[in-house]
This record gives structure tokens, C-alpha cells and sequence, in this order.
């Protein structure tokens, strides 16, 4: 691998030569569209603008920016010049954002003036940010693609925020997506529902198509999810992706003819087969999903060439190293085991922000342990049962709460479940069930159609409906804080 390596370059290596194309459009905001000349010349203006500040390579600059272009251009800008940014979710509050900034101790703050940051001498407004890109385009700084490039945050399974490093060279395992999940071509547009400071938007919808040289189609802030639909249709979209619920709510609004549309992608948390057949039905498209994490993006995906079989997360991507760990022994197939990683693969991270006791605990030996308990077949199939700190234990038998969610949400009138394992007395535990529906449903019938779907131990033995699903900023179900948190019905 090369030691003359950067990030933002790589990203934008296609920009020269496909100069005129449109590189962004955000629709329905009136926005002029980007093409590749614009956003290079914006992305090294911010280059040098942010060194004109007395930046040095390596710092690091924290991003509390909104859902605009200046994020991703700010996020390019900071790597093009060999800074290290840190994107942050505009939704975060002035006390998490300060907490954050003691861990990261930022070289400089670049903030929208709406979003939460506590006074900062380091603050960089992002008028004076926008004002950079007309200066003049710095040279790319190349490096080792082993060096820190950015750092993400993710609030694990623990619920505390950890700063996950990542290297340069992660942006060229992302190749591995291209076949392995979207089936992304040069000529595609790619209409990505997520905000800009989303890390699935600021990978899926921005960084791969633009390495590629691809469009990238984004609604404007605030757009009703009903009216996407009409927006891909009109724009000539030609693959839709977006987190499980927005496929949900995109179904509500009006569904015209989509003769451009090849397929939808989806990720952050599992798309509930009801939702999955409702698209099909509507769209007459498929969607295919991926599996991953922070600390190394998706890996494991179904993709146009190699549909998951139902059921499954899909297959490794090719060129991953992916294995099942059980107790002993790499898990051999239709065995269950724990989702590893080889640390050999260049999407991995490097570590979490100072914090090497708990880096290395994930590893075993030259495998990064997910966290996340799989079953493969003779194919490569990975069929995902759920966290290793989810599963649940019935009567001396491990339940995967995936499987009963997955029953529970095939019943007419559920929108959605968590199942989880509760205490009820000293020793005693029970599965518990809570769902959300648009009005009651009869839970007899319910009780009735879950004891002839599911083995006798995996019956919930409470079911609970609740007005909204405890999920994290990515999506993701909470299942541990619910579990920890439940106190009865007020």
C-alpha cells in the first residue's frame, strides 16, 4: 500500500475528469447543485482556510455542524489537510458536546450557530467557515494511510459514547461495498434519506458515490418522509437508502411510477420483513441490507448480484475475513459463535481514543470480536441472532430476542417490538415483549398466533404496548436500557 495516501483525495480523485457532472443536489432547497469542480475547489479552499488558522496536520478539529453541505465539505476540507475531524450529530445537547470536547480536546470547533456547543475560544462560525472555500486550493496532504484520518462516536452497547479512531485507509475498504452491497455504478443516483451529519448519509450517500463519481441526491432538511417517494421519481434516483423506519414512513405518502429506481439499500438497525414485502409490493424494487458496526462500518451484506437468502444478514463482502468465535474453536458452519473481524482488514479501526486496555479486550488474538452472535451455514449465509449481551435464557435455553421480534412484527396491526429478558423475583426471569401499534391490538389473538409460531420457552410471558421504541441516534434498539430502566406500567 502506498505511504502517499489521503482520504479527501481518494474521494474526489474522479473530480478532475468528471468536472461538469453534479456531484450533490439537495432537494427541494433551492440550492444550486455542486458539481465535482465546486466541491474540489470548496473542499481545498476549506483546506487551506483551516491551516490559515494555525492548524497543524494531526490536529484534531471537532464538527458541530447542521444538515447542510457544509459538513461534508468542512469533513473533507479538515482530511484534506491532514487534520483529523470528529462529525458529531447535530441533535446532541451542550452537556454531551461538553464532555466530548474535554475527551477530544479539539485544536478547533467549527459550529452552525443553532447547534448545541457550549462557549469555546476554538469556536469556528460557519459563515466564516463558508467563506474559506474561496481561498486558494491548498495541496493534499499525503501520508501513511495507517495515520489517524477521523474519529466517530458511538455509544456501544454500554450507552457512554466512545471515540472510535480510524485511519485513512478505511475509506478503501468502502470499495468492498460497491459490489458487496449497493451494486453502485458511475451513471447512478443516489438518493440518501439520512441528514448530512449521519455517518450512513456522510459514507453511504456522500463519500461512495463521489469516489465512484456517482451523484448524490439529498433531501432538504425537514422533508416529510411521505414525500420522498415523489422526490426519487422526479429526480430520476436510481438507488434509494435509508435507516428501517424511513422505509416504513416513506410507504405512507404517495407511490408514483419509479422506472429509474434499480433497488433500495438499508442499515442501522434489522428492516422488519413486513416493511421489506410492503416495499416490494409498492416499488416492485428490492432492498438489500447491511450489517456493521463503528469500528469498522458494514461487512456483512446481501447485494444485487448475491441477495441474502431470507432470514439472513447475507455474506461476507468479498475481500473480507470474517469467522464465527465460540468459546474455544473459530465456529465451523451451523454453529453459533461471536461475528469476528481480521485485523488485517483496512476498514478496521485503529482504536478508541485513549483507551487502550479496552481496544485490545476486543480482540482475540488476530480477531476483532463484534460483540454480535451469528450463525453460518455451508455457504457463508450469516444468520444474526442478536447482541451476545441480548440473548435471553429460557428455562436453561438461549433465546435470540431477534427471532421473537421477528414473529412479533409479522402480526397485522404491530408496527414494531422489543423483547427482552426481565427479572421478576431473586433467580426468576420471564420474556417480556413490548410492541407499538396505531390503536390496541387484541392481545388474546396475539397470544394465540405468537404460541403457534413460536416453541413453547420463546413464548413472551408479558406483552406491553408502549407509545415509541427506546433506539439510540443511529437507530438501533436499545434493548439493554429498556431492560435496565423498566419499572411496570405507571
Amino acid at each position: 500500500m502506498t505511504s502517499n495516501f489521503n482520504l479527501a483525495a481518494y474521494v474526489l480523485s474522479q473530480s478532475d475528469r468528471l468536472a461538469d457532472k453534479i456531484a450533490l443536489d439537495v432537494l427541494g432547497s433551492g440550492e444550486t447543485p455542486l458539481t465535482f469542480r465546486d466541491l474540489k475547489t470548496a473542499v481545498l479552499g476549506t483546506a487551506t482556510g483551516l491551516l490559515d488558522l494555525g492548524l497543524s496536520p494531526g490536529d484534531r478539529v471537532l464538527l458541530r455542524l447542521g444538515n447542510t453541505p457544509d459538513f461534508p465539505i468542512a469533513y473533507l476540507g479538515a482530511l484534506a489537510a491532514g487534520l483529523v475531524p470528529a462529525p458529531t450529530s447535530a441533535a446532541l445537547t451542550e452537556p454531551e458536546v461538553s464532555n466530548i470536547i474535554k475527551e477530544l480536546n479539539p485544536a478547533a470547533i467549527l459550529r452552525a450557530p443553532k447547534v448545541a456547543c457550549p462557549p469555546d475560544t476554538r469556536i469556528v462560525q460557519s459563515d466564516a467557515l463558508q467563506s474559506m472555500r474561496m481561498c486558494t486550493p491548498a495541496d493534499w496532504h499525503m501520508g501513511n494511510p495507517d495515520r489517524p484520518g477521523y474519529i466517530i462516536y458511538t455509544s456501544g452497547t454500554s450507552g457512554v459514547a466512545r471515540a472510535v479512531v480510524h485511519a485513512h485507509r478505511a475509506i478503501l475498504a468502502r470499495q468492498m461495498m460497491f459490489d458487496g452491497w449497493y451494486g453502485l455504478r458511475q451513471q447512478d443516483r443516489m438518493l440518501h434519506a439520512g441528514a448530512f451529519n449521519w455517518t450512513y448519509t456522510l459514507g453511504t450517500g456522500l463519500m461512495d458515490p463521489w469516489t465512484l463519481g456517482a451523484t448524490a441526491l439529498i433531501p432538504a432538511p425537514d422533508t416529510p418522509a411521505a414525500d420522498l417517494l415523489t422526490l426519487v421519481a422526479k429526480h430520476q434516483a436510481t438507488i434509494f437508502a435509508a435507516a428501517p423506519g424511513v422505509y416504513r414512513q416513506a410507504l405512507r405518502g404517495p407511490i408514483p411510477d419509479l422506472p429509474d429506481l434499480r433497488h433500495g439499500l438499508s442499515a442501522g438497525e434489522k428492516l422488519p420483513d413486513v416493511t421489506r414485502q410492503s416495499w416490494q409490493e409498492a416499488t416492485h424494487t428490492p432492498v438489500f441490507e447491511a450489517f456493521g458496526m463503528s469500528e469498522i462500518s458494514t461487512f456483512i451484506s446481501g447485494s444485487p448480484a448475491a441477495p441474502a437468502l431470507p432470514g439472513t444478514l447475507g455474506r461476507a463482502q468479498p475481500g473480507r475475513r470474517t469467522t464465527l468465535i465460540s468459546d474455544t474453536i473459530s465456529a465451523d458452519a451451523n454453529t453459533t459463535g461471536v461475528i469476528a473481524v481480521h485485523k488485517s482488514d483496512p476498514g478496521l479501526f485503529l482504536e478508541y481514543l485513549d483507551q487502550p486496555e479496552e481496544t485490545a479486550r476486543r480482540f482475540d488474538g488476530e480477531w476483532f470480536l463484534t460483540g454480535d452472535l451469528g450463525q453460518a451455514d455451508e455457504h457463508g449465509n450469516i444468520t444474526y441472532l442478536g447482541r451476545a449481551d441480548d440473548m435471553m435464557n429460557a428455562g436453561g435455553i438461549r433465546v435470540s430476542p431477534i427471532e421473537v421480534e421477528r414473529v412479533m412484527n409479522e402480526f397485522d396491526g404491530i408496527t414494531g417490538s422489543i423483547v427482552v429478558e426481565l427479572p421478576v423475583k431473586s433467580g426468576a426471569s420471564i420474556i417480556a415483549a413490548f410492541y407499538t401499534s396505531a390503536s390496541p391490538v387484541d392481545e388474546r389473538a396475539l397470544n394465540t398466533y405468537l404460541h403457534i409460531n413460536l416453541a413453547r420457552y420463546k413464548w413472551p410471558r408479558q406483552l406491553t404496548r408502549i407509545e415509541t421504541l427506546p433506539t439510540g441516534a443511529n437507530g438501533k434498539l436499545l434493548r439493554r436500557h429498556l431492560r435496565d430502566t423498566w419499572k411496570g406500567p405507571n
